[in-house]
C-alpha cells in the first residue's frame, strides 16, 4: 500500500499541474521520446492546425460575446462577391489605434483565421487594408517587434550576439498578413503581403518609431525600417514563395525555425504555469515590457517547466516553420552587417503602385478562372466562424467524455 506521504505528495500543486502538463501534450498528439523531449505526431498542414486548436478554442470562448455584439454593426464594411469589381480594385492602407471600431474589425476579421492571431509586442503597426474600389475590407496586415533569437535571420547577416542587439531595432515582424474572403479567393493574400514593401509603411515607422530605443541596449538609435520578417503558420508557405511582380522581390524564403516556441501552450494553460512562479515569487513572472514580449513568455515557460522538475525541453515542438524576408531598402544587408549607415530606398513602390501591379497579374487572371468567389455572402462569413466555434467545442467535448473504463464493454 502507498503510505501517507506518497499519496499527500500525488496531490501537491506541483504535481497536479505537471499531470496537467501531460495531459494536455498527449491531447494534442505529442509523444515522448527516448530522452524524454516531445515529438509531434507529424508535420503536416492538418496536424499544425490541430496542435494549435486549443489556444484556438480559448481565444473563440472569449470572443464569441464579441462576435454576437459587433458582426451586426460591421459586416456592412466585410465585401459580399457582389460588391468586388477585380478591374476596380484599388488597395488602401489605414493605420490604426486600440479601441476603435477599426480595431474591432481587424479583431473580427481575425477570427477568420485557421490559427490564432498573436497581439504583438512592444513596437507594433496594424492596419485595415481597404479596396477603395468599393470602400470593403479586403485583408490585415500587423508587424511589431521580432523575437530576439532567430537563427535563419541571425545567420543571414552574419550577426554576432553584440550585432543583434545593435541593429535588430530596424526589423520588424509581420506576425498577421492576410487577405479576408472573399477576396482570399481571389489571392488576395499575395496582393496583401506586397504592401508590407511600401513607401507608406516605411513612413509609418519612422514617424512612429524612428527615434526609438533599442530594445536591447535602451539606447536612443535612429532606427531605419530595412527589413520585414514573416514566417509561414503551416509549414511551406505557397503565398511567400516565389512573391514577385516584374523584377521585384517581396518575399524570399531564408530557411526553417528550428522547432523551439510556445504555440503548443494556451493561454489558460500559461496562466495557471505563470501563476506557480507567482507563487514562488519567481523573477520573470511579471517581467514583460518594451521588448520582452515573446522572449518573456518563452522564459516563463521555461522557468516553470524548470521548477516543476521535466528534464527535457518541453518548449522543442519540433515544427518547422519557413522564414521569409522582405527587404525594403536596397542596402537592408549592409545596413544591418554595419557596412552601411544611410538605407536606400530609391524606386521603393507605394501602395496604389503595387495594387496596379498585383491587380494585373493575380486578381483579375483569378477572377475570370474562379468565378465562384461572386457567391460568397455575409452569411458565410458569419457561417465560418461558428463552424470554427462548432468543431472547437466538439473538440472540447470529445476530450472532455472520457468513459470511466469500467462501464465499457
Amino acid at each position: 500500500m502507498k503510505n501517507k506521504s506518497s499519496v499527500v505528495a500525488a496531490f501537491t500543486p506541483e504535481a497536479v499541474l505537471k499531470r496537467k502538463v501531460r495531459a494536455h501534450l498527449r491531447k494534442l498528439g505529442f509523444d515522448k521520446s527516448s530522452d524524454g523531449s516531445l515529438c509531434p505526431p507529424s508535420s503536416s498542414k492538418e496536424t499544425v492546425r490541430s496542435l494549435h486548436s486549443d489556444q484556438r478554442k480559448t481565444g473563440l470562448k472569449a470572443h464569441r460575446a464579441f462576435i454576437s455584439n459587433t458582426f451586426p454593426r460591421l459586416k456592412k464594411y466585410l465585401a459580399e462577391g457582389n460588391d468586388i469589381d477585380p478591374a476596380k480594385l484599388l488597395p488602401e492602407l489605414e493605420l490604426i489605434e486600440a479601441e476603435t471600431w477599426q480595431s474591432e474589425l481587424f479583431r473580427l476579421a481575425s477570427l477568420s483565421w485557421s490559427v490564432p492571431v498573436s497581439n504583438g509586442f512592444g513596437r507594433r503597426l496594424r492596419y485595415l487594408v481597404w479596396d477603395r474600389g468599393n470602400d470593403k475590407l479586403m485583408g490585415i496586415i500587423a508587424i511589431g517587434d521580432p523575437v530576439f533569437n532567430l537563427k535563419a535571420r541571425d545567420d543571414l547577416f552574419a550577426w554576432t550576439v553584440k550585432d543583434r542587439g545593435k541593429r535588430l531595432v530596424n526589423i520588424l515582424d509581420a506576425y498577421v498578413l492576410g487577405a479576408v474572403p472573399p477576396y482570399n479567393m481571389l489571392l488576395g493574400g499575395k496582393l496583401v503581403s506586397c504592401l508590407v514593401r511600401s513607401r507608406e509603411v516605411r513612413d509609418d515607422f519612422k514617424e512612429r518609431y524612428g527615434d526609438t530605443r533599442g530594445i536591447i541596449s535602451r539606447k536612443k538609435k535612429k532606427a531605419q525600417l530595412v527589413v520585414v520578417t514573416t514566417s509561414s503558420s503551416l509549414g511551406r508557405s505557397s503565398v511567400y514563395n516565389r512573391l514577385k511582380l516584374g523584377k521585384q522581390e517581396y518575399f524570399r524564403s531564408i530557411g526553417f525555425t528550428q522547432g523551439w516556441g510556445h504555440f503548443h501552450v494556451p493561454d489558460a494553460l500559461f496562466t495557471e504555469l505563470r501563476d506557480y512562479l507567482r507563487k514562488r515569487k519567481h523573477k520573470y513572472v511579471d517581467g514583460h515590457g518594451f521588448g520582452e514580449g515573446p522572449n518573456w513568455r518563452l522564459r516563463t515557460i521555461r522557468a516553470a517547466f524548470d521548477a516543476l522538475g521535466f528534464k527535457a525541453d518541453l518548449l522543442k515542438h519540433g515544427i518547422g516553420r519557413e522564414i521569409f524576408v522582405c527587404e525594403l531598402a536596397h542596402n537592408a544587408g549592409r545596413i544591418l552587417r554595419g557596412e552601411a549607415v544611410r538605407a536606400n530606398y530609391q524606386g521603393l513602390q507605394s501602395v496604389a503602385e503595387i495594387g496596379l501591379l498585383a491587380r494585373d497579374r493575380w486578381i483579375i487572371p483569378r477572377a475570370l478562372r474562379r468565378p465562384e468567389f461572386r457567391d460568397w455572402t455575409h452569411d458565410h462569413f458569419k457561417a465560418l466562424l461558428a463552424a470554427k466555434q462548432r468543431l472547437e467545442q466538439a473538440a472540447e467535448n470529445t476530450v472532455a467524455f472520457q468513459p470511466n473504463k469500467r462501464t465499457t464493454g
